[in-house]
């Protein structure tokens, strides 16, 4: 499974939320998934299974498939329970 972090210029914002994912996958036990951060001009649908984005970017990312709005970048709660979600629908849980 593919997971990556999509901001609007793909530097900063994505590539923390990248490695908090990375965090929360540890923090889970889970392993075998690699995570990557894009900018939303070069992010396309198969590049990631699911694509976590800020709310600013929710209209602009529908294109990818399948998209987690996260409603703050920097909260680790929101981020651990959406990324948990994600993997128990994958059955990686």
């Amino acid at each position: 499974m593919k997971m990556a972090a999509v901001c609007g210029s793909g530097l900063g914002s994505s590539f923390m939320v990248e490695m908090n994912i990375e965090n929360v996958l540890n923090e889970l036990g889970v392993t075998g998934i690699e995570v990557s951060h894009y900018d939303m001009g070069s992010a396309t649908p198969d590049l990631a299974d699911v694509f976590f984005v800020g709310g600013d970017l929710a209209s602009s990312a529908q294109h990818l498939g399948n998209v987690v709005v996260l409603d703050s970048i920097i909260d680790m709660d929101e981020l651990r329970e959406k990324v948990k979600v994600v993997c128990e629908k994958a059955g990686l849980l």
